[in-house]
């Protein structure tokens, strides 16, 4: 049985999945008019960049966050100064304090030094920067607003040997005076080489606040899926006999919760209560007749018993996975259509019903 009631089991829910999405600190460098603030707002939810100059943590980094969204970005200025060594130097110590801080919500997870393509060089102050930051965090060299590479990307390669990875990214698409249109490129695979180089833990965070791939997003939710699914196998596998589906429910609770969450979607205790309302009545007619048959089995030891659970266990777990796979293709459908809009959890359940009953009905 449900030891906590629905209420408690929401609560709960939510504070997981906020807690496991966790918080990325990305610092961007680049010197004026390089682009970054156009790369931010391509990148990252809310238009982050246009949220105002941000709070300074050092004489050239401010500090750039927005409430709802799990991601803060230090701007660090500066490059051009002539008393960059000062700046340098505070950076520097502001990023080991963060790094040493025991919240690892706190530390400094990855930096992209930003090099703007037409500009065919790389400063020497991109070059003790980008040293500077590999002391503490892992960093990528970014060229910005690329037309022709030239080899150019190669020379940065060179240049920056302490980079894990040179990415040429157009945030946003640029009419030539031919009259040619450059499409916009390079974002999604920003976002899978930053994924690859931050903590495990921060991925989550980074598919939350991120626009520019969806099916990050989706990968990472199959993710929070996956754990759910294993979960379900525990819970199944309980020798108590009947006790599976009530142990399911917050299994499934906690994985809607971690998938919305994934998604950049905010999750509020009504919104979830109205969800798993339609979603758990599906998924309780698709399991009941499957786990009557297994919870008779356990009443008996031995083989009986055995068998049991392995039937539950491969039930619940099919069904969870089920829930989830059809959650995400609800959520990724609604955000593709819009990304920023917010979700009418009515519509939402009725979708996902109709998308749970196809899967439960037989094949004509």
């Amino acid at each position: 049985m449900v030891k906590n009631g629905i209420s408690d089991l929401l609560n709960q829910a939510i504070e997981t999945a906020t807690r496991e999405l966790g918080h990325l600190n990305i610092i961007i460098a680049g010197r004026t008019g390089v682009g970054k603030s156009t790369l931010i707002n391509a990148i990252f939810q809310a238009n982050l960049a246009e949220t105002g100059q941000g709070r300074p943590v050092t004489q050239d980094t401010r500090e750039i966050n927005k409430e709802g969204i799990p991601l803060t970005i230090f701007d660090t200025r500066g490059l051009e100064m002539s008393a960059f060594a000062e700046t340098s130097d505070q950076l520097r110590a502001f990023v080991r304090e963060r790094c040493a801080d025991r919240d690892s919500n706190r530390h400094i997870h990855v930096a992209w030094i930003c090099i703007q393509e037409d500009g065919r060089r790389v400063e020497d102050a991109e070059i003790a920067l980008h040293s500077l930051l590999a002391e503490q965090v892992p960093v990528l060299a970014v060229i910005t607003k690329a037309r022709a590479d030239g080899g150019f990307r190669q020379e940065v390669q060179r240049l920056l040997p302490q980079a894990r990875n040179v990415l040429r990214v157009r945030a946003i698409g640029e009419e030539l005076d031919d009259g040619h249109t450059l499409s916009p490129f390079g974002l999604e695979e920003l976002v899978f080489a930053t994924s690859e180089i931050i903590p495990e833990g921060k991925r989550r965070a980074l598919a939350a606040a991120q626009k520019a791939s969806l099916q990050y997003k989706k990968t990472q939710a199959r993710k929070v899926v996956a754990g759910a699914s294993a979960a379900a196998v525990a819970a199944a596998a309980t020798p108590i006999p009947f006790s599976d589906a009530a142990l399911l429910v917050p299994v499934q609770i906690g994985m809607l919760a971690g998938i919305t969450t994934v998604f950049g979607f905010d999750v509020s205790k009504s919104a979830l209560s109205t969800l798993i309302s339609s979603a758990l009545g599906v998924t309780g007619a698709m399991l009941a007749g499957r786990s009557l048959a297994a919870g008779l089995l356990k009443l008996f030891p031995g083989a009986g018993s055995i068998a049991g659970a392995t039937i539950a266990a491969s039930t619940a777990s099919a069904v969870t996975a089920a829930l989830g796979e059809a959650y995400i293709t609800v959520l990724a459908q609604i955000y593709q259509e819009n990304p920023s809009r917010k979700l009418d959890m009515k519509y939402v359940a009725e979708k996902l019903k109709e998308k749970m009953r196809r899967k439960s009905s037989p094949e004509p």
